[in-house]
């Protein structure tokens, strides 16, 4: 079983993902991505999505022209677990 992370550990946590945003509900974290043009953009999500399958944990995105909006929670926990932690790291490493 998942497990949601506490307010004390989400609080930790959000700061070494500084650049995501905590959703008003505090169920998830987002951020957005601007590219150079759709290619750059599409490439980005390539990378995400092996890494992500690889992970066995999967964004809800959405994508239009050279923008990418990434959403991450982990369902299974009803919030915001170290998954969700884990995988903004890795994507930041592709933006």
């Amino acid at each position: 079983m998942i497990l949601k992370l506490d307010p004390q550990a989400l609080e930790k946590n959000l700061k070494d993902i500084e650049s995501w945003t905590l959703s008003d509900d505090q169920k998830s974290v987002r951020k957005s991505f601007k590219f150079k043009n759709f290619n750059a953009a599409f490439g980005f999500m390539c990378r995400v999505a092996m890494i992500a399958e690889k992970m066995d944990h999967h964004p809800e995105w959405s994508n239009v022209y050279n923008r990418v909006e990434v959403n991450l929670t982990t369902h299974d926990a009803q919030g915001i677990s170290e998954r969700d932690i884990k995988m903004a790291k890795a994507i930041d490493r592709f933006s």
